[in-house]
């Protein structure tokens, strides 16, 4: 026997909407997937492109840092620019310029042009993933809903990290590292296709100012300082290039903020920063990733060219890192009403700062026990401190402020990612060289990159500890996402 129900006309509009909106969020999280893998798996393949394209360590440090360098200076104006020229039409393009830049380092026959690719490819992301979050934000109207479709969409970051390891290590191991690259470009195509067709067009609005000389000083100062950390070991830390660029960037720092503090349209708001526990949450968000992504950028190299792994099993070897963030991060929130933001926030930093103490001083024969636990609590650290850093950020804004805010906090994590690679990679090349083959000389260069890395952290736990208030998140019922005042899950 055959049941069938009746369909009226309301039932097949709400069914219409609900899978328009399914449409979009899938299309959404797709972007965010695809940009968010591509930075967990480079570093695995960094030592066989260091084989292929005869790379040293400030070549394989420009290779990170374009990426995050690109993300970092724009990811603030590809939110705005998707408020001016329309979402969906930012959205099509970050992922075609993101696409571009993946072609490009997939077929680069050097250095150079595998750099350059890394940077388009960081400038794409910057302008979908902002506007990603908006459109999700805009296409579920109703509270809960938004809810849901917002931790479903920052939950596909964490994902990106948990299988990216594993899946780009198959992909170096088997296809080469060319493919880790060329891979993303039809899941590109594919997010603007469904773009193009499921997300509604809407028009900009005009009135919102473009901050042109604070977006230009941004990257002068970001770009002149990753130079002059990366380029100074090859070039010499007294040479005239490298004190001019630091003093570039130093100059630069101080033009934009007398820019933006006149700016009728700033690009980054500086009385945002007059509230202590804002500030002190850029901070930290900061020193998290200054320590965090030098530590994803050197111990694949130690466990690939030190130790002899593939990329796949030394990609299975750092799993304990995303799989501690993934699943604390769900707690976080939680723990921070229960036990206090301060407490919570300045364990999460201790934690990390532990963890890479621990990795600092790995050798040739140490388990790789040794090297999964401290990862381990690198990932704890990291998982306890995301989440009520960035709600401390938003619940400190106005909630005219709370998307820049945010994106604030977010623009902070990368500034302290790019810095990172830089000024701890130039400690690594210090002790290591520029070349370093063997374990030996690549476990020396760890000790006083991730000492280093773990002052930062210690520094950011001692920062937690005197400015951010024990009651900070009470009574916001858990964390927030970017652009959102809803409970759900955390950006990694």
């Amino acid at each position: 026997m055959t049941c069938t129900f009746p369909v009226t006309r309301r039932t097949a509009r709400s069914a219409r909407r609900f899978d328009g909106k399914s449409v979009v969020l899938f299309t959404t999280c797709l972007g965010v997937f695809i940009a968010q893998l591509d930075t967990s798996v480079v570093n695995l393949a960094l030592n066989h492109v260091s084989a292929d394209l005869k790379s040293d360590v400030s070549e394989l440090q420009w290779i990170v840092d374009a990426y995050n360098l690109a993300f970092a200076s724009f990811l603030l104006t590809g939110g705005i620019l998707g408020d001016v020229c329309g979402r969906r039409r930012m959205f099509i393009i970050g992922n075609i310029v993101f696409a571009l830049g993946s072609l490009v380092c997939g077929l680069a026959p050097d250095n150079a042009t595998l750099i350059a690719g890394r940077a388009v490819s960081g400038l794409g992301a910057a302008l979908e993933l902002p506007t990603s979050l908006a459109i999700v934000s805009q296409t579920y109207t109703d509270a809960g809903e938004r809810a849901r479709a917002i931790g479903i969409w920052a939950g596909c970051n964490g994902l990106a990290w948990l299988v990216g390891p594993a899946s780009g290590g198959l992909i170096v191991d088997h296809v080469g590292w060319r493919g880790i690259f060329i891979v993303t470009v039809p899941f590109a195509a594919l997010a603007c296709l469904l773009a193009w067709k499921a997300i509604a067009a809407a028009g900009g609005r005009a009135s919102r100012g473009i901050d042109v000389p604070g977006q230009v000083l941004a990257v002068i100062a970001l770009a002149t300082f990753a130079f002059g950390f990366i380029e100074g070991a090859r070039w010499g830390w007294s040479s005239i290039p490298v004190v001019g660029c630091l003093v570039v960037s130093a100059l630069s720092v101080v033009g934009f903020v007398a820019v933006e503090l006149n700016s009728r349209s700033p690009l980054l708001p500086i009385e945002l920063f007059r509230t202590a526990q804002f500030s002190t949450a850029c901070l930290i968000a900061a020193c998290m990733t200054f320590g965090m992504y030098a530590t994803l950028f050197l111990i694949p190299l130690y466990l690939q060219a030190g130790r002899g792994a593939s990329a796949f099993v030394a990609g299975l070897e750092m799993m304990p890192m995303p799989l501690a963030f993934v699943l604390v991060a769900q707690i976080s929130g939680k723990l921070a009403v229960r036990f206090g933001a301060r407490a919570v926030m300045t364990a999460g930093m201790a934690a990390m700062g532990t963890g890479q103490l621990l990795l600092a001083f790995v050798s040739a024969g140490s388990s790789i026990l040794y090297i999964g636990l401290a990862c381990l609590i690198v990932g704890i650290g990291l998982g306890l401190n995301s989440g009520p850093g960035l709600t401390i950020a938003v619940s400190a804004a106005s909630k005219d402020h709370a998307g820049v805010a945010s994106g604030i906090v977010n623009t902070a994590r990368i500034v302290g990612a790019t810095l990172g690679v830089a000024v701890l990679g130039a400690l690594f090349a210090s002790r290591a060289g520029m070349n370093p083959t063997d374990g030996a000389s690549i476990a020396a260069g760890l000790l006083p990159a991730l000492i280093g890395g773990a002052i930062v952290e210690w520094a950011g736990a001692l920062a937690a500890l005197l400015f951010i208030a024990p009651d900070a998140i009470a009574g916001t019922g858990g964390p927030v996402t970017a652009s959102s005042g809803s409970r759900t899950r955390r950006l990694p």
